[in-house]
């Protein structure tokens, strides 16, 4: 996995959920992931199979993990970098992520001959309390003085406030009459309520999945992870495991919520739209070619090395001009989001400001490799997240993605 070999298995395993829409110009492919992230090479590789599987563009497959760190890590990129300098691709190495990526292009395939009508579209919103907390506690000077990480031991920490978060799981279902067949959730944080344990599992939202699949069973749950770079549990976790299942029943009872409060339209053909921007993400000035080269052949294998390896597969990228994707899916009055990265909340935040008339939803973590991207001023205000170590991106992002949103979302259906 991405930190520690498997040594067992836990009552769930890790899934990959999503959905094919056809019938609206080429198909449709939405894909959540239960990894870590996923990277470079290996973002490419995934959008490329489902594409073939669907018989449609690239362009048109979007590809998000859901970040819990007891899960699998994919950046063939980087893999290649150490195997090409004789060390240990680690957790990198690609076999099995191949032979899932395998087994996913022929389930996808296999299940166009099973697509039903869609012929509704339903969207609901709800409030999930004591879930979600900012991690990025600043002191009078502006500055990070402190981060409440996933787990907080020190209580003193805990009962700071929340902070700025979105509070609100987005809720958007497809019905075939009064049959429900897909219902796509949307939340943001960090999904950890403990790791470290040897065990794959997809942590509580994967639980919160699990219950609603339940409740609901007629149809496809699919929970994608919003942006959350900055958010975690930490309020409400002192790292007590019984707090997974509590984590998860509080945000699956914002899901039943916005299940209950679920308003049905139909949809046509004629309300759905798929646009694409290329976003060129300015690499954090820090990085640099030849010093990530000096590093991948001086650390032996070690995790410095391949950290260094996926840092400079993305720079790479970066200069042969091969940039993320932002994408926007308008269905009716809804529009989700499909960004890369380790995405802050504001982002988020900011794109709902920018329509209120509209309902709009964000999946982040696309394409993992700029890791995390925060907003300009949190790049003055320190911290982890937005440090040398944490993040690949320059604080210039921010205007290049926001540009990108603010585009997508003004743009008119046909």
């Amino acid at each position: 996995m991405a930190y520690d070999p498997v040594t067992n298995r836990w009552d769930l395993g890790l899934r990959v959920r999503g959905i094919v829409l056809s019938g609206a110009g080429d198909p449709i492919v939405l894909c959540a992931v239960d990894w870590i992230g996923i990277a470079n090479g290996g973002h490419d590789a995934f959008r490329e199979a489902l594409a073939r599987a669907a018989s449609t563009s690239v362009r048109r497959v979007a590809v998000h993990s859901l970040h819990q760190h007891d899960a699998p890590d994919c950046d063939f990129s980087a893999e290649r970098i150490l195997k090409e300098a004789g060390l240990d691709a680690r957790q990198y190495e690609g076999t099995f992520q191949r032979e899932v990526i395998a087994n996913l292009e022929r389930a996808v395939a296999a299940s166009l001959a099973q697509a039903q009508p869609v012929t509704h579209l339903g969207l609901g919103e709800a409030r999930v309390d004591q879930v979600a907390s900012n991690r990025r506690l600043l002191g009078e000077d502006g500055k990070v003085r402190a981060t409440r990480w996933t787990t907080t031991l020190d209580p003193a920490l805990r009962a700071e406030p929340e902070g700025t978060i979105d509070p609100v799981v987005s809720l958007i279902s497809f019905w075939n009459g009064e049959r429900p067949l897909a219902v796509l959730s949307y939340y943001a944080t960090h999904p950890q309520s403990y790791y470290r344990t040897g065990l794959p599992n997809p942590d509580f939202p994967g639980l919160a999945r699990f219950l609603r699949q339940l409740a609901v069973p007629s149809a496809l749950h699919v929970h994608f992870n919003g942006a959350g770079g900055n958010l975690g549990a930490g309020k409400y976790n002192d790292g007590a495991h019984e707090n997974r299942l509590r984590l998860a029943e509080r945000l699956a009872a914002g899901m039943r919520q916005a299940w209950e409060t679920t308003e049905r339209r139909p949809i046509r053909p004629g309300d759905v739209q798929w646009t694409v921007e290329s976003v060129a993400l300015p690499p954090a000035k820090h990085l640099s070619a030849s010093a990530l080269e000096a590093a991948v052949r001086g650390d032996q294998g070690r995790p410095p090395a391949s950290s260094a390896a996926s840092r400079l597969a993305w720079v790479r990228r970066c200069e042969s001009g091969q940039h993320p994707d932002v994408a926007c899916l308008a269905l009716g009055r809804a529009r989700l989001l499909h960004l890369p990265g380790e995405l802050f909340v504001e982002y988020q935040l900011a794109a709902k400001a920018m329509r209120p008339d509209l309902f709009v939803a964000m999946a982040a973590y696309g394409d993992y490799a700029p890791w995390y991207i925060g907003t300009a001023v949190a790049y003055e205000q320190g911290g982890y997240e937005t440090s040398p170590e944490a993040s690949n991106v320059a604080p210039d992002a921010e205007a290049v993605l926001l540009s990108a949103i603010r585009k997508l979302l003004d743009e008119p259906i046909p």
